[in-house]
Formats: C-alpha cells, structure tokens, sequence
C-alpha cells in the first residue's frame, strides 16, 4: 500500500494545495477501506481511502449527499477523487458510540440514535437511487453463515436433510423481511458505525452499501448489536417504543399496529442477519486477515438461540446452532 499513500499525499499537495499537514491513521473497516485524519491549517478531515479496483466511492457519495440533505450528520463531503479513489471528507471526531455506552448513557445514546434513524426512513429517494433489499441478496447473505463459518471455518458440512431444513428457513427468513415495509436501510446501523457529537448527535458514517429493505433491519442491527448486549426486556420495550414513532412519523401506517407482528418481524430480521453478520467475521478472518471478529461471533449466534426458541419453525435452527456450532468456535 506505501504507492496508495505516496498518490495521496500527491492529491492532498497538488490537487487541495495542502502544503504543511499531518498524515496519520484513523481507522479501518471491514473492507478494503482505510481511513486517515489530516490536519491542515488548524482544521481536521478525515480521508477515505477506497481502491477503485475493491470498492467504488460514488456509493458513498450518493447516499452522504441523501442523508445530508434531510439534516442528519454525516460527514460533509469537501472533495473527491473517484478516479483514485479517495474523499476528503469531515472530521466527526473518534467518539464512538461502543465506546461510551452503559446503563448511564443508554437512554440517551439510543434515543439519539432512534430520532435518527426515523429521518433515515423518511427519506424518499427517487426510484433507482438505492438498489433492493431483494430476496437474492438477502439469501446470499444468510449462505454466508453456511458457506464462510460452517464450511471454511468450522470444516463442517451438514447432512441433506439439515441442508434442506437450512435452505428451507432461509426462505422463511426472506419472507419475513419482504413482507415487512420498505424504507431506506443503512445495513450497518450500530455502536461502532455512530458517533458521540457535540450537536446534532449522532454522526452515522459506514452507509455505503445503504438499499431499499425490512423497516426492522437498522432496528434489530442497533437494538440487538453484534458487539454490545441489552436485556431482552428492555430491547423489546426500545423496539415498540420506536413502532410507536414510525407510527406517528407514517413510516408505518394503520395495519402496521399489532405489536406482536411487529416484535415478530424484529425477531426474525435479527436471525437473518446475526446469520449473515457471524458468516462475515468468519470471512474476515480467513480471507481478509482480520481475525479480531471472530470473538464476537459467540454473542452474535447467542441472539439466534434465544429468538429461535420462541418462534414456529425456528426451534431447530436454535438447537442446530447451540449443539453443533457454537461448541466449536
């Protein structure tokens, strides 16, 4: 990577007149992103660093400029080079969300960051803006879970019959989301992609891969987080306490009222995506070289056990999980 930084400095000197400046790493992702902090005449930016052959930066662009627009906080987009495949963009500080979050600052935290995400799900994009959350991509998610931690992790491979029954509740599990209403969807929306801000908080960063999908899904993923847990208790209180908001928002409308129906959408738009979220780190580790998340991976299938078990259909998909998985990680 030392040509990527040596072809930014040059963008930053040439291209901005960035003359005297301080050049040191933010963070990264999960992806080929990078990202670094620059100072320059007392002012902070962060630079994205994105590969134009592994990742295409008017995905973020296009959904930064949908978000900014109905007043949320995300980073402000100074200049761009999609050729090359960096953005300058602005500083929302390192704050993050995981960080800060314990029974003090909970109700604070995500009641931010619930007011938040309404106006996300107002936004009404013009057809084509953002792609579908369709049943393709919600099953090659959920293949993830079977091809990435059960085959290449775990070197196991079920019998038929548990294949078919696998294959079969995936299904189940797309049509729960397709059925649900369809609303912007950031697909990543939780502690580690928001950020603790003086005003206007939170700062949302992360909503490249942002689509048209599940009203349930940036819920479950913030609520029931791959990375921090809260009592079942009081994230089905959260979770109808944000049906009530969508209600009055008209991000739901009249038949959209039965809290039952709704926890059940919850539910299993969880299960779908704690599937796909623990085949990603398993991924993360075996082809990216990034093995630290592979100890969240425990936390993530024990949402999968708990809502299996209260759900028709779904009670040997928890014992699959708790007998045949989760005992070899």
């Amino acid at each position: 990577m030392p040509q990527r930084i040596e072809a930014l400095k040059r963008w930053l000197e040439d291209e901005l007149d960035f003359s005297e400046y301080t050049l040191n790493p933010a963070s990264s992702d999960a992806s080929f992103r990078r990202y670094f902090r620059v100072t320059h005449e007392g002012a902070s930016y962060i630079v994205m660093d994105a590969p134009p052959e592994r990742e295409d930066t008017r995905a973020f662009v296009t959904v930064d400029r949908l978000l900014f627009d109905v007043g949320l906080n995300v980073p402000e987009i100074i200049d761009e080079n999609p050729g090359e495949g960096y953005l300058l963009l602005g500083d929302l500080g390192d704050r993050l969300y995981l960080d800060e979050l314990n029974e003090h600052t909970v109700e604070r935290l995500y009641g931010d960051a619930l007011a938040a995400l309404t106006a996300i799900q107002i936004c009404r994009p013009g057809a084509g803006v953002l792609p579908p959350y369709d049943r393709e991509l919600l099953m090659k998610e959920m293949h993830l879970f079977r091809d990435w931690l059960v085959g290449t992790h775990l070197g196991m491979e079920f019998p038929e019959a548990d294949a078919r029954m696998l294959s079969s509740t995936f299904e189940q599990l797309a049509e729960n989301a397709l059925a649900q209403p369809q609303v912007v969807v950031h697909r990543d929306y939780h502690s580690r992609n928001l950020m603790i801000t003086g005003s206007n908080n939170p700062g949302i960063i992360d909503f490249q891969d942002a689509v048209i999908g599940p009203v349930t899904y940036d819920l479950v993923s913030l609520l029931r987080d791959c990375y921090i847990r809260w009592p079942r208790e009081r994230v089905e209180e959260w979770a109808l306490g944000y049906q009530g908001l969508a209600l009055q928002s008209g991000i739901l409308r009249e038949e959209h009222e039965d809290p039952e129906q709704f926890l059940r959408w919850f539910d299993l738009m969880g299960v779908q995506r704690h599937l796909k979220a623990a085949g990603i780190f398993a991924r993360l580790n075996h082809r990216d070289g990034k093995p630290a998340y592979l100890a969240d991976i425990p936390r993530t299938l024990g949402y999968v056990v708990d809502v299996a078990g209260r759900h028709t259909g779904l009670g040997w998909l928890g014992e699959l999980v708790s007998e045949r998985v989760l005992p070899h990680l």
